[in-house]
């Protein structure tokens, strides 16, 4: 059985994806943002509508040891889209 927060976490990442789509934004930074979602979602057991600095400054040093900048700053760019047109 899906627990409340797997059943949040795919109504906000479905509406993350309409709100990328309505942008205009390109494909492939779609794909990205969307994949930054995901991401984040698992680290934090798809929790992710409160997250504290301290749990962001930890995750996002975690994503740095194992992944690119470029990983790092698409995962920030996801994140920020979709605090300001999700939540």
């Amino acid at each position: 059985m899906k627990s409340a927060s797997d059943a949040n976490f795919k109504h906000s990442y479905q509406t993350h994806l309409k709100h990328l789509k309505l942008k205009g934004l390109r494909p492939k930074t779609i794909d990205a943002y969307a994949r930054a979602i995901r991401r984040i979602g698992a680290y934090f057991d798809y929790r992710i509508d409160n997250l504290s600095e301290a749990q962001l400054t930890d995750y996002f040093s975690d994503l740095l040891d194992s992944r690119s900048w470029s990983v790092v700053k698409h995962d920030l760019y996801g994140l920020k889209f979709y605090y300001t047109h999700v939540l």
